[in-house]
């Protein structure tokens, strides 16, 4: 039997790609790392008294253990053994010099209990916690002005036991803005790889004010219905690269943020030189790359590719609003594969969620310099959704080689809404227009035989 299916083509700047002006370029590929590499010191937990029952809180164990490898810190640094067994814990520290090492069949917990999970100060960035007004409890895994920390093992796991925090977040009856799975602040020289993530209470791993961070060989697991559940949040963070990574979860698979509104804007330290590559996920809700939406410290040289996203809500997002200021610039995302997307490219600019009312309403994003390019994908419902900002200018947007199957024919393909000067190079036309509700007619559509038996 003959069928037919609607096949999209988006082909923009046909000439050489490298000679637009605005393209940005650069290594995909991770620094190849050894988080094997032994220091010369050693001890497992269980020298501290752990008991890995599942039962038992280790919290003090960890603590212990942790406080007395301080003492090589200036003598080559130390590693942390978590052998197999389920070691129930709080929140604990780490230091620099240090690896802490999960074998196979280790898994530390998340205890159940709030109070297991002290409350800090918000970050300087947001102003407040990201949920609710005040402080927010620190992350299971917590470091601060560190220097060469690595997070690793043979494939154990972090199991941060997320549901009850996500039920107190559904029945509004936190006091204090959810945690993180993992956190690491003011630090550099951090490796996280060969590990598996469980059921993170908020963002999973999130690097914030850190340097040369490489994440590398991991999973990331949460139930597609569990809240802002994130993977992996680069957060005010330069030379950051993700690699070889499967992320399945109940909100962005990536989000790259620095700041949120008047609060990033005056802390000013953005995001930048962030590398993407081979990364796999789905999800329901989130998107599978999110620039955004605390955007407002400033996101520039971000290079994804080879990506492959199925069955998940939005592709590539970039999330702006009224308020937020800031600046999205020279991002490259190329090589993407998708399968049953709900939006491939989405530029959403009224994310109306602030700190306060204290936000500069006048304060735009600048939006330039967007390469998106070789994106093919399969029962697409719609290709693209370009939302902008009415006075506000979306510069050298290039979505080049872009092939998608539409779920139904009758679906839309690119839209941009609202009053926005979008530069697009479209076709062999270059144009610098005001549109408003408009679907784009550079489209070209053709109908394609499909052959199936």
């Amino acid at each position: 039997m003959r069928r037919y299916s609607t096949l999209v083509y988006v082909v923009l700047l046909l000439a050489f790609f490298s000679s637009a002006p605005w393209s940005v370029k650069g290594s995909s590929q991770c620094k190849q790392i050894n988080s094997g590499e032994i220091r010369p010191h050693s001890v497992t937990i269980t020298e501290f008294g752990a008991v890995g029952d599942g039962v038992t809180l280790n919290t003090k164990a960890f603590q212990n253990a942790i406080f007395y490898l301080n003492s090589f810190a200036d003598k080559g640094g130390a590693k942390l053994f978590v052998p197999a067994g389920r070691w129930l814990t709080g929140s604990f520290d780490l230091i620099s010099h240090l690896t802490l090492w999960l074998d196979k069949d280790a898994v530390i917990l998340g205890s159940t209990n709030s109070g297991d999970w002290p409350v800090v100060d918000p970050l300087p960035s947001y102003g407040r916690g990201r949920e609710l007004p005040g402080g927010r409890h620190r992350s299971l895994i917590y470091g601060q002005n560190l220097t060469d920390v690595v997070i690793t093992g043979d494939n154990g796991t972090i199991d941060g036991q997320g549901t009850i925090w996500w039920n107190w977040f559904r029945s509004k009856t936190l006091d204090y803005t959810r945690p993180h799975l993992v956190e690491l602040m003011n630090s550099t020289g951090v490796v996280i790889s060969n590990l598996t993530f469980l059921n993170s209470p908020f963002w999973t791993i999130h690097p914030f004010y850190c340097s040369h961070v490489i994440i590398q060989n991991v999973t990331i697991l949460a139930p597609l219905d569990s809240p802002n559940t994130d993977g992996i949040d680069p957060d005010s963070s330069e030379d950051v690269c993700i690699e070889n990574c499967y992320i399945s979860t109940g909100d962005d698979l990536i989000a790259i943020k620095s700041g949120w509104d008047e609060y990033g804007v005056l802390f000013g330290r953005p995001s930048r030189n962030i590398t993407i590559h081979k990364l796999t996920g789905h999800n329901l809700f989130g998107s599978g790359i999110a620039i955004g939406s605390e955007m407002s410290g400033g996101v520039s040289e971000v290079h994804a590719e080879n990506i492959y996203f199925f069955n998940s809500s939005t592709a590539i997002i970039i999330k702006t609003a009224p308020g937020r200021g800031g600046y999205v610039r020279n991002i490259y995302i190329s090589d993407v594969t998708l399968s049953n997307i709900d939006t491939a490219i989405r530029f959403y600019s009224n994310f109306s969620e602030h700190p306060d009312d204290h936000y500069n309403r006048s304060a735009l994003p600048t939006v330039e310099r967007i390469t998106v390019k070789d994106v093919r994908g399969d029962s697409i419902k719609v290709a693209g959704l370009l939302e902008g900002i009415e006075g506000d200018n979306f510069l050298s947007v290039c979505i080049l080689n872009v092939t998608l199957k539409l779920w139904r024919k009758d679906r839309q393909m690119f839209q941009i809404v609202t009053n926005t000067i979008y530069q697009i190079i479209f076709g062999t036309q270059e144009f610098e227009r005001e549109i408003l509700g408009c679907i784009l007619d550079h489209i070209a559509e053709r109908m394609m035989p499909s052959i199936r038996g």
